[in-house]
């Protein structure tokens, strides 16, 4: 059998559970209405019965294939635009923009990052999973900076290694609502799946092991309370960054998910960004560092912040 696990995006919300199985899995109408009679699609871990009912947004769904069917694997797209830092043998460092899918999931199978990275460099194709080629780890879609793809199987054995054992250096720069009390710290939180928001993580008992290194940079009082913050990612959950902070009390301005939208500023965004990416390189073995200015629409609302 072949196994697909996959949050419900915001634009799927509220659709038909079949239509969502159909366009994940590539199966027609009645072999989704037959494998959900014979138990094989599950919705936040129970069985779901009908193919009528209508799903929420970030619900968790599980689907058990038979094994002639997979995920469609993504095709080369030379019209989506991919900013390369670098490029060598190994590796490709890319600055990604907001809003860029980085790989194919429920609702963005097309238009995303893998599938430009496959226009310009197609032997990584053959690297790591065929559905996310190259990745070892990725930003959400509303978070803009840096990430390392790679380029062949050695170096992507040698960055998830990396990546396990924390040597690989993740830095981000945030605004967020109030002004810390403490000017530096650490949020050592498990993170889980919130109980009483099905699209949300949180910070939950049972969660995963999830630590996050704070410093506040710059505070800020018109038009209202605000602080620059610079954040170092220790483990790498989802949404980490923004529920951490958001459980310490200051929410990540322009975060809709988080309760991070107001008035006094318009972003509609998270203000987050990840301006420095470093590890060890998989092919010298050197330490490499690379560094990514904040886009313009976050250096636009900082410029007018006093």
């Amino acid at each position: 059998m072949a196994t697909y696990r996959e949050e419900v995006p915001d634009a799927l919300g509220g659709e038909r559970l079949d239509r969502v199985v159909a366009m994940i899995t590539g199966l027609s109408r009645s072999e989704v209405v037959a494998l959900i009679a014979a138990g094989g699609v599950s919705v936040d871990d129970a069985v779901a019965a009908k193919g009528s009912v209508k799903l929420a947004a970030g619900a968790r769904l599980e689907v058990e294939a038979p094994d002639d069917t997979g995920p469609p694997t993504p095709e080369p797209e030379p019209d989506v635009a991919v900013t390369v830092v670098a490029a060598d043998d190994d590796v490709i460092v890319v600055d990604k923009p907001a809003d860029l899918v980085v790989h194919p999931g429920a609702g963005h199978q097309r238009g995303t990052l893998v599938a430009g990275l496959l226009a310009r460099f197609p032997e990584i194709a053959e690297v790591g999973d065929p559905q996310r080629p190259g990745i070892v780890h990725r930003l959400d879609r509303g978070t803009s900076g840096l990430l390392v793809v790679a380029r062949t199987p050695r170096a992507y054995e040698s960055l998830v290694a990396q990546l396990s054992d924390r040597s690989v250096e993740r830095r981000y720069r945030s605004l967020v609502w109030g002004h810390p009390e403490s000017p530096r710290g650490v949020v050592d939180a498990p993170i889980g799946r919130s109980p009483r928001h099905p699209t949300q993580m949180a910070v939950v008992a049972d969660g995963k092991e999830a630590r996050t290194r704070y410093e506040v940079v710059a505070t800020f009082t018109e038009p209202t309370d605000t602080a620059l913050v610079v954040c170092r990612l220790e483990t790498g959950r989802t949404h980490q960054i923004r529920v951490h902070l958001g459980a310490i009390g200051h929410r990540v301005v322009g975060d809709d998910r988080y309760q991070g939208i107001r008035e006094s500023i318009d972003l509609h965004r998270p203000f987050l960004h990840a301006e420095r990416l470093a590890f060890d390189h998989p092919g010298s073995g050197e330490r490499v560092v690379f560094d990514s200015e904040l886009p313009a629409d976050l250096a636009a609302v900082l410029a007018a912040l006093r």
